[in-house]
């Protein structure tokens, strides 16, 4: 079964990079479907492999595209990812899991790119680079201890490293950022 934070999420600029990504996508195995609003009832969506696409133009649809990758489906969104209402979908999307702009390949899992972490696993990863313990970063985060786990653990396989101090050093490389003084 495919996990939520599988499903593809992509915010591109124009309908020909919509065109370009989702080609890849049911080249992958995926089944495109025009709209965001989900057919089926069941919350969890995730093992159908549905990637939902069309154009944000106004709350109500941003509201539906969230909605459906919360509940596990694939995203394609022609969005101006600068205007508010594209920073807002990014924003929410970002929440979920990482976002691609643009119909550039995605990076592969292990990938090394620190823009693909949602701002939660940044905040949980300059925490512990600060020499937080990983209850402590989710408290002051306001993340339950398994959210602050499954975020971190995220960050661990999207630098391809085993151990969550390695995902830190990681983190503090390609942010361009010495590791702290011990």
């Amino acid at each position: 079964m495919t996990r939520q934070t599988d499903a593809p999420r992509h915010v591109v600029a124009t309908p020909g990079d919509a065109d370009t990504v989702l080609r890849r996508l049911t080249r992958d195995g995926w089944v495109a479907r025009d709209g965001f609003a989900l057919p089926d009832p069941g919350w969890d969506v995730s093992s159908t492999r549905l990637v939902l696409h069309g154009r944000i133009g106004d709350a109500d649809t941003l509201q539906l595209a969230v909605l459906a990758a919360a509940r596990g489906a694939g995203i394609v969104a022609v969005c101006d990812a600068e205007s508010p209402l594209g920073r807002a979908l990014v924003d929410d999307l970002s929440r979920l899991g990482p976002v691609q702009h643009g119909a550039a390949d995605p990076v592969p899992a292990g990938g090394n790119n620190v823009t693909d972490l949602v701002p939660e696993q940044r905040a949980l990863l300059d925490r512990l680079a600060a020499g937080d313990t990983i209850a402590a970063a989710a408290a002051a985060e306001f993340l339950s201890l398994r959210t602050a786990n499954r975020r971190i653990a995220e960050a661990r396989a999207l630098f391809g490293v085993r151990t969550t101090r390695e995902a830190v050093l990681a983190y503090l490389r390609q942010r361009g950022s010495a590791p702290p003084p011990r």
